[in-house]
């Protein structure tokens, strides 16, 4: 769906079904796109107390969203690259972990006894890795990179050793999702939510890789080389 299409009139389920990634600002403003997606977008607005201009904007934001990292960042400045790092993706995660985590639980309230070894783990392996990644982000804002700015960064051999460490968790976790939900692929039978949440997990994937490549190939070894 092309952002010009969206009118007032256009129902927030089909947006959701054809661009899950405006479930995003759904959320954001607690716009009911699964039990309310026959309602219009307009008057879903008006009922949240929220401006249509607004919630068009950001969802034409969505619709239109460029790759954010095409740059190559290898030689570039480290003050520049951790704050590409900050911004791009750790602002970002504070968001998507907390709406994945409800959208899953969500998904394994309502359809959890369709198949419920495997949501049941899927909810579980999840939890475990976003409260492991905000400790993950925390150290990194508050320990490591303060030091790498400081051009201590030779010095951080410990630090980079226990995030590289924690990386390799993280890949291993999100490997399981992966395989957890069939490469991503929602059942037939699958709601609204349930098909915007395994996209979601599929661009958080997509997301994380960039992420920990940035680190551990450019960030790190310049930092300890510097």
């Amino acid at each position: 769906m092309q952002a010009t299409e969206i009118t007032k009139e256009t129902p927030v389920g089909k947006l959701a079904a054809e661009a899950p990634a405006t479930t995003r600002v759904f959320a954001r403003h607690g716009i009911d796109y699964c039990c309310g997606g026959g309602v219009a977008l307009g008057a879903a607005c008006e009922a949240r107390g929220v401006a249509f201009d607004g919630v068009l904007a950001e969802l034409t934001d969505e619709l239109t969203a460029k790759d954010t990292d095409l740059k190559s960042w290898v030689g570039a400045p480290l003050e520049e690259l951790i704050d590409h790092i900050i911004e791009a993706f750790h602002r970002p995660l504070e968001e998507e972990l907390p709406r994945i985590d409800g959208m899953l639980r969500k998904v394994f309230e309502v359809h959890g006894d369709k198949d419920p070894e495997r949501l049941a783990e899927l909810v579980n392996t999840f939890s475990a890795l976003k409260a492991e990644l905000e400790q993950h982000m925390l150290k990194e804002e508050r320990i490591l990179f303060p030091l790498i700015r400081q051009g201590q960064g030779a010095m951080a051999g410990g630090p980079v050793h226990v995030m590289r460490l924690e990386h390799d968790g993280a890949g291993e976790a999100i490997a399981r999702l992966r395989a957890l939900t069939d490469d991503f692929t929602p059942p037939a039978e699958a709601c609204t939510t349930w098909r915007a949440l395994y996209h979601a997990l599929a661009e958080f994937e997509e997301a994380m890789h960039t992420h920990i490549h940035l680190e551990n190939n450019v960030l790190f070894p310049s930092a300890l080389g510097a």
